[in-house]
């Protein structure tokens, strides 16, 4: 039996297959692990496709290269959440197989049905988990870091994966016409296991999960002319093509992310000082930098890594989680504040003990 599952059944109730525990369990993140696609798009390279420049995208995003997946070599959502979760799985030395559940958060599922979690499942050899894909855009793995840690504290279930992945460049018109959104994304996926755990200490301190769909018009993806907001002309050439208002997102995320980190604190009666590491979807590098100047965050206490990726939406957190704990700056004992916020209008929080 490996340590998870050993630290799972000491935990376990003896209620005959009913999964149930004599005290509820800690929830522990068990092992991380990240995918990318083969192709890197530089803003020299953007520099070449539209009128920009490398100096621009850094000053006003930070941005300085992303990844894309290439269709030709068949990489997809799919491919890279399952690649993703080997990984974790590998990391938290658990038998895919042995996964209760699995939960992908992503706004860039393969197709509508079946849901792209069954067949990750699937393919990654968790064939008996419960599977399902979780919408929140850039929030969606936050958001499913609370669902998962309340469904294993629970004592229902014991382990379980989580995917946060997306591919927005199938969304992306890389000519100056797309410029505002197409230098912003990229793609990627990054996962966790979640496991039970002896130590009830271990999980959620606190969180906070919101949204304002009267600001969904910020951000959005129109499938059909039905979908442009009211008194906007629908444009066939913006169908399946990211439209954002730059300066209203930025202004709904400068805003809303110190409000919601503070709103955590006080729910959690801490300190940003108590807090070991702020792991902060990375939509904007001067979004996360006035975070920083804002609650007297050293550079090593809110990790950034923008510059390499861009925004990957619901890989963003996994991917910096999963940076962290391979660099050995996200350990046991901690405490880790996770905050995102998207489209939606959407926006929320997770503060573990790890």
């Amino acid at each position: 039996m490996d340590a998870a599952s050993t630290a799972a059944a000491g935990v376990r109730g003896k209620a005959g297959g009913s999964g149930a525990f004599h005290t509820l369990p800690g929830v522990r993140i068990a092992g991380t692990g990240m995918a990318l696609p083969s192709r890197v798009l530089t803003n020299a390279d953007l520099e070449k496709m539209m009128d920009t420049s490398d100096e621009w995208i850094v000053q006003r995003t930070g941005i300085r290269q992303r990844f894309l997946i290439d269709e030709t070599k068949g990489e997809c959502t799919r491919t890279l959440s399952t690649t993703a979760l080997r990984n974790a799985c590998a990391d938290a030395k658990v038998d895919p197989a042995s996964l209760d559940l699995l939960i992908v958060a992503t706004m860039t599922p393969e197709m509508s049905c079946p849901p792209s979690a069954c067949r990750i499942a699937a393919e990654a050899g968790a064939v008996n988990a419960g599977a399902w894909d979780l919408s929140g855009a850039c929030s969606g793995f936050v958001f499913g870091l609370n669902v998962v840690s309340a469904l294993v504290r629970s004592g229902a279930y014991r382990t379980i994966g989580l995917v946060g992945a997306d591919t927005l460049s199938i969304y992306q018109d890389y000519s100056t016409a797309g410029r505002g959104t197409s230098i912003i994304f990229g793609d990627a996926a990054g996962a966790v296991v979640i496991t039970a755990d002896a130590d009830r200490r271990l999980g959620v301190l606190a969180q906070s999960m919101h949204s304002d769909g009267r600001g969904w018009k910020d951000i959005y993806v129109p499938e059909k002319d039905r979908d442009f907001p009211e008194g906007v002309e629908p444009d066939p050439r913006k169908i399946k093509r990211v439209q954002m208002s730059g300066a209203t997102v930025f202004k709904f995320a400068v805003g809303t992310f110190p409000e919601v980190i503070e709103q955590t604190l006080d729910k959690a009666g801490l300190k940003a000082s108590d807090v070991d590491m702020f792991v902060c979807h990375q939509s904007n590098a001067r979004i996360l930098q006035a975070a920083r100047d804002r609650f007297g965050l050293s550079t090593d206490k809110l990790y950034i890594n923008i510059e390499r990726f861009g925004n990957t939406v619901g890989a963003s957190v996994p991917l910096c989680l999963h940076e962290l704990r391979a660099a050995g700056r996200v350990k046991p004992g901690m405490k880790v504040m996770f905050v995102a916020f998207g489209g939606g209008l959407t926006w929320g929080s997770s503060l573990w003990q790890m």
